[in-house]
């Protein structure tokens, strides 16, 4: 809860879960990474996964390369723009992880700074 609102006050675009389910997938497992593979992975529809890749390429935070061997395959690649935004919302969770440690500590709570 505390790094959602971290992020929510962030200047940060405010992704939808899919678009946070994609952009992990892409950074976090092996590639290459494909809208058939990545679509099958999510059990959504190619439309769907090509609709929130759209957003994140306006974002910067992943990139579409055509297959050279296969002219029908586009790869999802990540960019250093993407790097950036997940290591922000890292660093929100470690912030909200050592919050809630120093609140455990001293047994109060407050969600407003």
């Amino acid at each position: 809860m505390h790094t959602l609102i971290a992020y929510v006050r962030s200047a940060r675009p405010d992704l939808t879960n899919r678009q946070m389910a994609l952009l992990l997938l892409v950074y976090l497992t092996p590639g290459p990474h494909t809208v058939r593979a990545l679509a099958a992975s999510l059990s959504v529809s190619k439309p769907v996964v090509t609709r929130a890749l759209n957003t994140l390429g306006a974002f910067g935070y992943i990139r579409r390369q055509k297959d050279e061997s296969d002219l029908r395959n586009i790869f999802v690649e990540p960019t250093d723009a993407g790097r950036e935004f997940l290591s922000e919302f890292s660093a929100l969770i470690e912030a909200a992880n050592a919050d809630k440690a120093e609140r455990d500590i001293r047994g109060a709570e407050p969600l407003h700074s």
